[in-house]
């Protein structure tokens, strides 16, 4: 199936996400108002889980929007923070069992909040003016990271949120 255009990405549009894994078997939804691929994190759970080019590029959407089919076919996996952690991580990352495609986190601590992998989104998306590419401390060896005008580059988590990122730029009213 062809990507799901959007006819106009105006300022404070609420856009409907679909998405879905490679072998089609899980498909979803989720209105987000933050669409914009622009956060980059090369950390190693996003690098190992989803990141073939050694990042993940995260979206937001309204949790209580997410509308999936093939629900059988998902797992999650729950990350160890570090390789000694005797704990793992709240935030649940889903996948499909059948064709292991990473589709979105979502963590309790956030509970509003849902994190689709850009990589599982078919709508198409607008392109960010700038980049953010986070947590370089953890990237791969053999990754090189964009150096230009409209990368930022942060050690860890920028003190920005993905909410606020759009906020600050006029493009979320959330």
């Amino acid at each position: 199936m062809p990507a799901q255009g959007l006819k106009v990405l105006a300022h404070n549009d609420v856009v409907l996400l679909r998405g879905s894994c490679h072998c089609r078997a899980v498909r979803f939804s989720v209105k987000s108002e933050t669409p914009y691929p622009y956060l980059w994190c090369y950390c190693s759970i996003c690098r190992k889980t989803d990141g073939g080019g050694g990042y993940a590029i995260n979206l937001m959407g309204l949790a209580e929007t997410l509308k999936v089919t093939g629900r059988r076919h998902l797992g999650f996996y729950r990350a160890r923070l570090s390789p000694r952690a005797k704990t793992r991580s709240p935030a649940k990352r889903y996948f499909c069992k059948r064709c292991a495609s990473a589709l979105w986190v979502w963590d309790r601590r956030w509970k509003v909040w849902i994190y689709p992998f850009a990589s599982a989104i078919d709508t198409k998306l607008p392109v960010a003016k700038e980049r953010q590419h986070i947590f370089l401390d953890s990237k791969a060896s053999w990754v090189e990271v964009p150096k230009g005008p409209r990368d930022k580059r942060f050690a860890q988590y920028p003190r920005e949120a993905i909410i606020d990122w759009h906020r600050k730029r006029g493009l979320a009213h959330w």
